[in-house]
């Protein structure tokens, strides 16, 4: 398995001023194989993802990009942000980089000649199932990627993230067996419901979901992220533990 850790795990060390390319050298300390690095958390989008490329490579860390837009605006133009995206990718040595669908219901045109400039075949680009009606239900994410695979954009695949799945009122089994053929990465993390209210968990083992059961569902040869905030490194490498476990059983 490989295990990526998702930066908002240390969402208080980057409020109190941690950079994300310090967080690398954290992350490798505790024995991951890679960082999600987020790009709301950069202050400075230039002189971080560079300081993050030195690191990663310093390291040997896999460097994954989560990129909170869209590919396609609400017109269903494809999002003219997208090469700047990518040339960040590039800086920081990104094997995998992350949107949300957006409006694709409304693109028309040539898929695979939209995606022609963006370097697809160097890093790979997948959409994530996020809490909103537009990206995070199954059947505008499946309409997607059925569309990708008819262009022949086989580069292009999925995110499953497993605690979003609460907040859209979606199946998180159901749309495991849906989107498992066009997933490439899994984001863990698990919800907590309270009288209607949900929030995330700071434990796998602790939320609505059964975890294990859902990975079950799933290709057990991608790359695995923990994604959601904890408060220390002993408990980070305690989730990290229960993963690893978890998944030898």
């Amino acid at each position: 398995m490989t295990l990526i850790l998702n930066t908002w795990i240390f969402e208080q060390a980057v409020k109190n001023g941690t950079t994300q390319a310090d967080l690398v050298n954290r992350t490798a300390k505790l024995g991951a194989d890679g960082i999600e690095v987020r790009r709301e958390y950069f202050q400075d989008v230039l002189t971080e993802t560079a300081a993050v490329g030195r690191q990663a490579e310093k390291t040997g860390l896999i460097v994954n990009y989560s990129v909170p837009d869209e590919l396609f605006l609400s017109d269903g133009t494809l999002n003219p942000k997208l090469p700047t995206y990518f040339d960040e990718a590039k800086a920081m040595g990104v094997s995998k980089i992350k949107f949300n669908t957006g409006a694709f219901d409304r693109f028309s045109g040539d898929l695979k000649q939209a995606f022609s400039k963006l370097p697809i075949n160097e890093i790979e680009l997948n959409v994530e199932n996020d809490q909103t009606k537009v990206s995070g239900n199954v059947a505008p994410i499946k309409k997607f990627l059925d569309a990708s695979r008819r262009a022949g954009l086989n580069q292009i695949g999925y995110v499953y993230d497993l605690g979003n799945w609460a907040f859209t009122g979606n199946d998180a089994i159901a749309s495991a067996k849906a989107l498992a053929e066009f997933t490439n990465y899994i984001h863990l993390k698990n919800t907590i419901e309270n009288q209607g209210r949900l929030t995330t968990s700071d434990d796998l083992n602790t939320g609505i979901y059964d975890w294990q059961q859902i990975l079950a569902d799933l290709p057990n040869d991608v790359p695995i992220a923990l994604e959601y905030p904890m408060a220390t490194d002993d408990q980070i490498a305690a989730q990290m533990a229960l993963l690893k476990t978890g998944m030898e059983e």
